[in-house]
């Protein structure tokens, strides 16, 4: 009996389509379409975790007859016509989300208390307020420590999973739009009441300070935690993304030429961008750090300029079928 039957059988077993089975192994629809075409064959780290997906050993799969095995309705995707999320990537986004965000709001907070404690209106004890700093690297490594896994474990799951099917509907689209309109605008309002309550405490530049920062903190959670929840239904970007972020030699591992000739087309548009902004870069810098040449208060230009230029690039190549 041949691996591609065995395939077939096992996927048929537990009504998992193509595309739900190139999905938790990390590949394209188009490669398990070859696998069970018989025109492609997966790689060693593809075929155990196939063997551990279908609880079967490499022997079997390969070279036996698993064909006779009943189907196992414990591990069969559910039936319908609606895309399954069988990757867990949006519990996963959300999780990111939650985390991500807290932790940036963490380091806020830690700013905002080091503030308020240096206030001698809050705190007359001098010894306390001189310690208040502190509380800015406490800040920060709380918030690294929700920010460093959450950011690893985003990381691994697209290493895991780079190729996701759309599985949302348009109605959950919307909310998701909806979710991220509503937090730009508590975010910004949030941001807005800070700065009010900064003018309002301005006799004491501490309290002032760490009012903003509070509230800053509470609408820096909103935005970013709003932003990803939201970004997390447009899976177009997502699998972009991975093509970009792709080695030269994970690219090279594609079994899908269309995907290789496209991770290859945006590997070079990333690296024509990021020369163009680098070259701002050097000229901002020039002409911030270069006083002879009377130019300082003109170094943000060069950045707006490199984006208009990136902006161009990225016109013309559309209007030349590039894109």
């Amino acid at each position: 009996m041949s691996f591609r039957d065995n395939m077939r059988h096992l996927r048929a077993t537990r009504n998992m389509t193509q595309e739900q089975l190139a999905m938790l192994l990390g590949v394209s629809r188009q490669s398990v379409s070859k696998w069970e075409a018989e025109r492609a064959y997966p790689e060693m780290d593809k075929l155990i975790r196939m063997c551990a997906l279908f609880e079967c050993t490499l022997d079997e799969l390969v070279m036996g007859d698993l064909t006779d095995l009943p189907a196992s309705k414990a591990a069969s995707m559910p039936s319908g016509k609606a895309l399954q999320d069988v990757t867990g990537y949006d519990q996963a986004m959300r999780a990111s989300a939650w985390k991500l965000s807290l932790g940036v709001a963490l380091a806020l907070v830690g700013a905002a208390w080091a503030l308020l404690l240096s206030s001698p209106a809050l705190v007359p004890v001098d010894e306390v307020r001189n310690s208040a700093s502190v509380l800015v690297f406490i800040g920060i490594a709380v918030g690294l420590g929700f920010v460093l896994p959450a950011a690893l474990a985003r990381r691994a799951f697209r290493r895991a999973h780079p190729f996701v099917d759309d599985f949302y509907t348009d109605e959950q689209k919307d909310q998701a739009r909806a979710i991220m309109s509503k937090s730009l605008v508590i975010g910004l309002g949030l941001f807005m009441v800070g700065a009010a309550a900064a003018v309002m405490l301005q006799a004491d530049a501490w309290l002032a300070g760490g009012a903003f920062f509070m509230l800053a903190a509470g609408g820096v959670f909103v935005v970013v935690r709003g932003c990803l929840l939201g970004s997390r239904c447009n899976l177009k970007t997502y699998n972009d993304k991975s093509l970009l972020v792709m080695s030269e030699d994970q690219v090279d591992a594609l079994d899908d030429e269309a995907l290789r000739a496209r991770a290859r087309k945006m590997r070079r548009e990333n690296s024509i961008y990021g020369i163009v902004l680098g070259l701002s870069t050097a000229v901002g810098l020039v002409l911030l750090f270069i006083p002879a040449l009377g130019a300082q208060r003109w170094f943000w230009l060069a950045w707006v300029i490199g984006g208009i230029l990136c902006g161009v690039i990225g016109g013309i190549r559309s209007v030349r079928g590039d894109e």
